[in-house]
């Protein structure tokens, strides 16, 4: 009885914690239209950094030796990987289709990163996709279609700046997803996405820095400060520590809440107007992304017995 009340409760928080990813666009697209000043490069450097540094406090707080990590060279090299081509394009290209669309949208093209992630796999591992991947992959599309024309071929209803942006979010979804796959059976999870997350920070300030006179409000800092800590630490805490409670396949599920609070949020706060096409569309994304996770009951019965 215990145990599935523990169990009920970390579904709820991680239900939470997608819900906090979601709004995070939210505060960012808030962000965004105080200032041109405030760009979607200085935020993200602001959130990689401030994010990584609190990550790796946590880190040392709790024991998991965050400096021991990069004395392994190998180790370091691929979290240097991480951050630069995982963390930083999923979160500065997210921003920026953030900024030329809005939450819902960015959200929602990020939510196809699964596809290059079985793409990638496929040609490289020669893994097999089974009926369902292809099927689901084929839906996804069709969504990101009806997203992008409203289902008329010839008309674009949001721009193709919009668009690229929040493909390459995905394929950075992508990076972010593979690249790690081997240091975190290792190293604790904190620990590699601490370390990512400053390093990318740092390398996008000297890239291209961003010192322009940021409008000193209180909405300003309270948006950024939601960002960060409501969008980035609290989120990860949680999702961390429900995955010891909650199985893979459910917390895949409850990832659907991220692009439904983005785009309830963006009606609600930014007057999103959403056709009809617009809500096939991305529940087609989402129920494809989810499908992807789906396994037969049978099947893992016996990978359990295994």
């Amino acid at each position: 009885m215990e145990k599935a009340k523990t169990r009920r409760l970390w579904t709820f928080l991680a239900a939470m914690a997608a819900v906090m990813w979601g709004i995070s666009g939210l505060f960012a697209k808030g962000l965004f239209n105080i200032s041109s000043k405030i760009t979607p490069m200085w935020l993200t450097q602001i959130r990689l950094i401030v994010s990584g540094i609190v990550l790796l406090i946590l880190a040392a707080i709790l024991k998991q030796k965050p400096v021991a990590t990069l004395k392994n060279r190998h180790d370091a090299w691929v979290i240097l990987a991480y951050g630069i081509f995982g963390l930083l394009p999923v979160q500065l290209f997210y921003f920026m289709c953030i900024q030329v669309a809005n939450a819902s949208i960015a959200t929602i093209l990020q939510f196809i990163g699964p596809f290059f992630v079985l793409g990638y796999l496929a040609l490289t591992h020669k893994q097999v996709m089974r009926r369902l991947d292809i099927l689901a992959a084929i839906c996804a599309f069709i969504g990101v279609f009806l997203l992008s024309t409203h289902g008329q071929f010839n008309h674009l209803a949001i721009t193709p700046v919009a668009l690229f942006w929040g493909l390459l979010s995905a394929v950075g979804e992508a990076t972010y997803t593979l690249i790690p796959v081997n240091i975190v059976k290792r190293v604790s999870s904190m620990v590699v996405t601490g370390w990512g997350m400053l390093f990318a920070g740092i390398s996008l300030v000297i890239i291209h820095p961003q010192f322009q006179a940021i409008p000193n409000k209180p909405a300003v800092w309270f948006y950024t400060g939601a960002v960060i800590v409501i969008g980035t630490i609290i989120p990860f805490q949680i999702m961390a520590n429900a995955l010891r409670y909650v199985v893979p396949s459910t917390a895949s599920l409850l990832d659907a809440f991220e692009p439904f609070s983005a785009t309830v949020g963006s009606v609600i706060c930014f007057g999103l107007v959403m056709m009809p096409m617009d809500w096939v569309g991305s529940i087609l994304v989402v129920l494809a992304a989810m499908a992807l996770n789906f396994v037969p009951k049978r099947i893992r019965q016996e990978h359990d017995e295994a």
